[in-house]
């Protein structure tokens, strides 16, 4: 497997993760958008933008970047940024599928992204991914998996991700919704020939929402490798939005309410791999630091306190606007 890359790597940073939602298109949720990205969102900007946190990333150890097809130019512009460094051969490459971005480079479309699981959708979308990352794509994953998605019963599908794993891609899925941990052992039981189709989970996991812990573990003694996306909670976690314990935690470690809600997450000792979401090199920088952040039981215990129920976690989600 690509993340048995990870397992050689000798940096603090090497099982922290950038994801490029924030940056691939000039819309997403997370808070403070104005201020990360200012007036200026054109296509050249945030390549400009991603290709300055990819380099910053590197240099500072990490070694997975994840995209998708409805993150805008996520995949372009990583794939531009791995064709301008062919030395850069240590990194593991994911994206996903399942989504379609349709807000045309705007931050007011009506829809932003559509979701469809079928097998045509993947045809299509494992095609376009291909022209962009070619054979640097190590993980392609089934974008948002709810326990209703037909990707979870669509045998014909599951043959077809077979087929690409025997290529040499492996197969994940991420969730998304107050039912992950559902979608989760859904995902783990399906099988092609008597063998496990997935090797990978990507769920959102911080101080806010713990509900996919459980299952999370689970899918880590089936073998799988788990990667933790929404670290901070699109925003929710960081500096004056962040709950007051947090910030306590912070002051107590001198570190960013960021980086101590990041800790939180690489405590969790089924965590392969938990997602930076930086907007800004500055972001990543503290973001980082995250490896080293002293959280005692107290402090643990502390945050855990904070967990809200899963329904009102994703119901305050989908309340956050697009900026």
């Amino acid at each position: 497997m690509p993340f048995a890359r990870l397992a050689t790597a000798t940096t603090p940073t090497c099982h922290i993760g950038l994801g490029l939602a924030a940056v691939g298109r000039p819309g997403y949720i997370n808070l403070g958008r104005d201020e990360d990205l200012g007036a200026d969102r054109s296509v050249e900007a945030l390549r400009t933008r991603t290709h300055e946190l990819l380099d910053a990333a590197y240099a500072q150890g990490v070694r997975y970047f994840d995209a998708a097809r409805s993150y805008g130019r996520s995949e372009e512009f990583l794939a531009g940024w791995l064709a301008a460094r062919p030395d850069v051969d240590d990194v593991v490459v994911g994206s996903k599928w399942g989504y379609t971005y349709t807000a045309d480079w705007t931050t007011d479309a009506e829809k932003h992204e559509v979701k469809d699981h079928s097998l045509a959708t993947y045809e299509r979308q494992r095609a376009e991914t291909a022209a962009l990352l070619g054979d640097r794509l190590d993980l392609y994953q089934i974008h948002s998996v709810t326990p209703d998605s037909p990707a979870l019963t669509d045998k014909e599908l599951h043959a077809r991700l077979a087929e690409a794993a025997a290529q040499g891609v492996t197969i994940g899925f991420s969730t998304s919704g107050p039912a992950q941990a559902d979608a989760v052992r859904a995902a783990l039981a399906v099988t092609v020939d008597g063998e496990p189709l997935f090797r990978t989970v990507q769920s959102t996991y911080n101080v806010l929402e713990t509900s996919a812990g459980p299952a999370l573990a689970e899918a880590y003694d089936a073998g799988l490798t788990v990667i933790v996306k929404e670290g901070m909670a699109n925003g929710r976690l960081a500096g004056p939005d962040a709950p007051e314990v947090l910030r306590a935690v912070a002051a107590e470690t001198d570190q960013g309410c960021d980086a101590v809600a990041l800790a939180f997450v690489l405590r969790r000792p089924w965590a392969g791999v938990v997602l930076s979401g930086a907007a800004t090199t500055a972001q990543l920088a503290s973001n980082l630091h995250a490896a080293v952040v002293d959280l005692d039981e107290d402090r643990l215990a502390r945050l855990e306190a904070l967990a809200e129920e899963p329904g009102v976690y994703w119901e305050t989600r989908g309340r956050l606007p697009w900026h």
